[in-house]
């Protein structure tokens, strides 16, 4: 079902007419799965459907024009495009709108996304790169509106820094750079913030990237004249057109049912951003959305009459139909026929989908309904087991909850029970989940030998001539190793390249490795983290710096929603090795004493976060990354980089384990937890209670995820029985994270002899100054205070009310 490009100039007739009725099959073949897919979630086989009918005629186009290497980053209305590349059959298509968890009948996501949310598989079954230049690629779709924006970004980026900088590897990513990055999204969606600070970027980069913005006029069912200024985006984009003086776009329109034109103009497009890498949006523009935006709802409940009949008049698969007989291309009882065998072909492999969704949810009711039988034969709640059997046996299209869900309701009326009827079902229910749960809850994190919790810790060395230097002269020397010895690195951010970065952490290496590699970049975080992403999901290793913790929040949505969720809706088959480098903690004021980590990794499960108290430790943390290929985020201290640290003598060499606490100080009356800024504090408070007879132990947390894999913490409440956690924080951010980590994960409750205690920050924002600071977040005496008030409890012969 491929469509492709022919591109000899002396095509027959016949060769011209077998292509041309090959694309008519494609987009009637795309828009039989639309139709027939409504239909399948009215009747209630899938959950939603979001189809791309009405889009299927420009996709052909754009199809004949992307090439082996190429990316897409698209969005949920491209089914059509990816039959042409043939990267999607019917049957998958099917398999991803009842959501099949079986990867090889469901490739996009094995069920774990709704229908049109597309992927190709960058990775092999054991995480190895494929040869992505000899295949056409889709980068993971997601369903946030223009959240596929600024991973386009980087994915064009990519074939500027494999174009331009020397030395690094190319095999399996880059053919000299020669690749397009090719975006789509819906008109709506371009009122979206991220929509137009990728457009700015990519202008600025001036990165080979097309850009197609499928219009229909409507956002679900808001028009255009609510969505966008004058009604129509490349209009209010022509200030991006690129001049004989100055760099920009090429911005492209084009008719969504011209079938001849959009050809021409997507070759246009390929041509310009392949060769000259400049960036290219096109308008497709008179397109049609004919069941309207999904199975939610009936778009003639806000079309009038007028758009729908001219909806009907104008659809681009009736208008290519026209084209074709009126060219005589093709007769009308010729495509007849072909629209007659498609509709059975669409109709043959639901049927198929359907069945191969259905066989292991049937065999495991046919397990689960024997078994249950001979449960309910062997107990005194025989009448009741054998009701839930009944019902689970009038179910003819099962979910596969079903039947576990039927035998762990059956479990409740054998539970006084001691029978080995009784333990079978146990085995099978423990079976079943061992089974079936993976294939909803694998791949958050890489569970290969190349993970990071894998790379073996490697300590600093040092020497009696090792000078004493300032914490970001460690970091700037660390970094050079990086850059000298991986050339596929690469560092940008807001004033990281010219002055090295707010704390000078990369001072002078621009200088050094060029503009390419240490790059500054505008004010826009959430495109930062997009070229990262993108970056990395073509094989460089990308370093995307936010200047402040408080600013991520901008590049949040796209942490949380791409990046952090990536090898799990792919189950394993991309992946994005990002290191994102930030600072935050204790400094002056609301915008720049950012902790606000309860937050940040209650949203961003499926990567790591890093909390480094020195910079040592975080030079070691990105060495750790560099050996692994899992994305993270290392927050650096604020106050730490005039701090003063003894330059190790292997830098590049020494590695911080990663999910590993490190006691710091060893003690025999309480266990206090915390990390980053917040721990100095903890360790000046240690020093003074030790005045008064209290022997603190101090652990440093080092990574909030993984957290404390070895279970460390509880082996020193085990010894202390006592335990307090405490950061800088809001209450109940991070040290209630901690706390829920060590008191339920690791059952450390089972040793405490006092009540866990949590010191933060606050609820409001640290106030600007140093008494902002003192009377916003923990300072020393808050914490000596807190803990001896735990001590005093315990013991107040020893330790008398303080106040």
């Amino acid at each position: 079902m491929q469509t492709e490009a022919n591109t000899n100039k002396d095509l027959s007739f016949d060769d011209f007419k077998t292509e041309v009725l090959n694309d008519y099959k494609v987009a009637v073949t795309s828009r039989e799965c639309s139709l027939l897919g409504r239909r399948e979630v009215l009747t209630g086989k899938a959950k939603f459907g979001i189809f791309g009918d009405g889009k299927e005629v420009p996709q052909l186009a754009m199809a004949k024009a992307f090439k082996n290497g190429d990316f897409r980053s698209g969005y949920y209305r491209d089914q059509t495009f990816m039959m042409a590349i043939g990267q999607l059959t019917i049957q998958q298509f099917f398999a991803g709108l009842y959501a099949n968890t079986d990867l090889s009948q469901e490739p996009m996501s094995a069920g774990r996304q709704m229908g049109g949310h597309f992927a190709t598989h960058s990775l092999d079954a054991n995480g190895n790169w494929n040869d992505l230049t000899q295949q056409k690629n889709s980068s993971s779709d997601i369903s946030p509106t223009a959240g596929q924006m600024p991973r386009l970004l980087g994915l064009a980026q990519a074939s500027k820094i494999y174009r331009n900088v020397k030395g690094i590897d190319t095999t399996n990513f880059s053919v000299e750079g020669n690749e397009v990055a090719w975006g789509t999204i819906g008109n709506a969606s371009t009122s979206e913030g991220l929509f137009f600070e990728t457009i700015n970027a990519a202008g600025v980069l001036q990165v080979p990237m097309v850009i197609s913005v499928w219009d229909d006029e409507y956002g679900i069912s808001v028009h255009a004249r609510h969505q966008t200024t004058k009604e129509n985006i490349s209009e209010i984009l022509k200030g991006f057109q690129r001049d004989k003086d100055a760099n920009g776009y090429e911005i492209l329109r084009v008719k969504g049912w011209d079938y001849a034109n959009l050809i021409a103009t997507y070759e246009e497009a390929s041509k310009i951003a392949r060769e000259e890498h400049v960036p290219v949006l096109i308008h497709v523009n008179e397109l049609t959305q004919p069941q309207g935006h999904s199975t939610s709802g009936s778009h003639e409940r806000y079309k009038d009459k007028a758009r729908l009949n001219w909806e009907a008049e104008n659809d681009c698969n009736v208008k290519m139909r026209t084209w074709l007989i009126d060219n005589n291309i093709a007769t009308d009882e010729e495509l007849q026929t072909i629209e007659k065998n498609i509709k059975k072909q669409v109709r043959d492999a639901k049927k198929a989908a359907w069945s191969n969704y259905l066989e292991p949810a049937l065999a495991e009711k046919n397990e689960i309904v024997s078994l249950l039988q001979t449960v309910a034969n062997s107990s005194p709640n025989k009448v009741f087991i054998e009701k839930i059997v009944n019902e689970l046996e009038d179910s003819k299209e099962p979910n596969r909850k079903d039947a576990v869900q039927a035998a762990r309701k059956a479990l409740r009326y054998v539970i006084s029970e001691n029978t080995s009827e009784k333990q079978q079902l146990l085995d099978w229910i423990d079976a079943f989940f061992e089974k079936v749960q993976p294939l909803y809850s694998s791949d958050l994190y890489n569970d290969s030998e190349s993970a990071a919790i894998h790379v073996k810790e490697v300590k600093p060395t040092y020497t009696d001539d090792n000078e004493t230097v300032d914490g970001r002269v460690v970091l700037r020397e660390n970094f050079d190793y990086i850059f000298n010895n991986y050339p596929e690195t690469l560092v940008f951010g807001e004033d990281a390249g010219n002055i090295g970065d707010v704390n000078q952490g990369l001072e002078g290496l621009q200088e050094k490795y060029g503009e390419l590699r240490v790059a500054d970049a505008g004010i826009r975080e959430a495109t930062i983290l997009g070229q990262g992403i993108g970056m990395a999901m073509r094989g460089l290793r990308p370093i995307a710096e936010i200047q402040y913790l408080d600013y991520i929040m901008y590049a949040l949505q796209i942490i949380s929603d791409d990046l952090a969720t990536l090898r799990y809706r792919t189950k394993g088959r991309q992946k994005a090795p990002l290191i994102i480098r930030t600072r935050g903690h204790r400094l002056e004021g609301i915008w720049h004493s950012g902790s606000q980590m309860g937050g940040v990794l209650n949203l961003v499960r499926g990567i790591h976060v890093l909390v480094p108290r020195d910079m040592t430790k975080a030079a070691g943390f990105y060495n750790t990354l560099l050996q692994s290929d899992e994305p993270a985020l290392v927050v650096e201290c604020l106050n730490g980089y005039r701090l003063k640290e003894q330059l190790p003598s292997n830098i590049g060499e020494f590695k911080t384990p990663i999910g590993v606490v490190e006691t710091v100080k060893e003690g025999e009356d309480i266990t206090l937890v915390s990390y980053g800024s917040t721990l100095r504090i903890v360790q000046q408070a240690a020093k003074e209670l030790a005045e008064v007879g209290i022997n603190a132990e101090i652990i440093d947390v080092q990574s909030l995820l993984p957290f404390d894999l070895n279970h460390d913490i509880v082996k020193s409440v085990q010894k202390t029985n006592r335990l307090m956690v405490i950061d800088e924080d809001v209450p109940g951010g991070a040290s209630a994270y901690i706390l829920d980590q060590i008191l339920n994960k690791q059952e450390a409750f089972k040793f405490l002899d006092s009540q866990p205690k949590t010191l933060a920050a606050k609820p409001h924002r640290p106030a600007y100054g140093t008494d902002g600071d003192y009377f916003s977040k923990p300072s020393v005496e808050d914490v000596f205070e807190a803990i001896y008030d735990v001590m005093h409890e315990a013991s107040p012969s020893t330790y008398p009310k303080l106040r």
